[in-house]
């Protein structure tokens, strides 16, 4: 597995301070899940960025900065929108009232039936690495620039 997602790209000069992911956890993180339709997610998330299904993540910026790649192994290989499979990586680019300490909020897409695929984990304590940073709006589909 790269150090990095395939969707972003870490310039040259930062090329070996990336971390090599699966590896040690950064943080232990209570995962809950929104999403659009039923109330509290709008459409863009805290960056000004439009909300991204399976990919937008919010956190306490203490924890995790705003702009962090993590990397979610319990993510790997669900379901994607588009039909694809998960990579496991999501980008952290929201916050939110209740998100405080450890604890990663996982956006699913539009309505309760997205949420199917991570309810497995809602509510568990996963290991969450970070991969590194990013920089503009996360796209579904499209590359997005990572520093350090």
């Amino acid at each position: 597995m790269s150090p990095i997602p395939d969707d972003a790209i870490l310039p040259a000069d930062n090329a070996g301070e990336a971390k090599t992911v699966p590896g040690e956890a950064d943080w232990n993180m209570r995962v809950t899940l929104y999403h659009s339709g039923g109330g509290g997610a709008g459409a863009r998330d805290s960056l000004g960025c439009p909300v991204v299904a399976m990919r937008t993540a919010a956190t306490d910026p203490r924890v995790a900065p705003k702009r962090s790649i993590i990397f979610i192994p319990e993510t790997v290989g669900l379901r994607m929108p588009d039909g694809g499979v998960h990579d496991g990586y999501w980008y952290v680019s929201d916050t939110g009232g209740g998100v405080r300490g450890s604890h990663v909020d996982l956006f699913t897409g539009h309505g309760r039936g997205s949420m199917g695929p991570l309810m497995k984990i809602n509510t568990r304590t996963v290991q969450v690495m970070k991969a590194g940073t990013f920089t503009g709006c996360p796209k579904s589909g499209q590359r997005i620039a990572a520093t350090r």
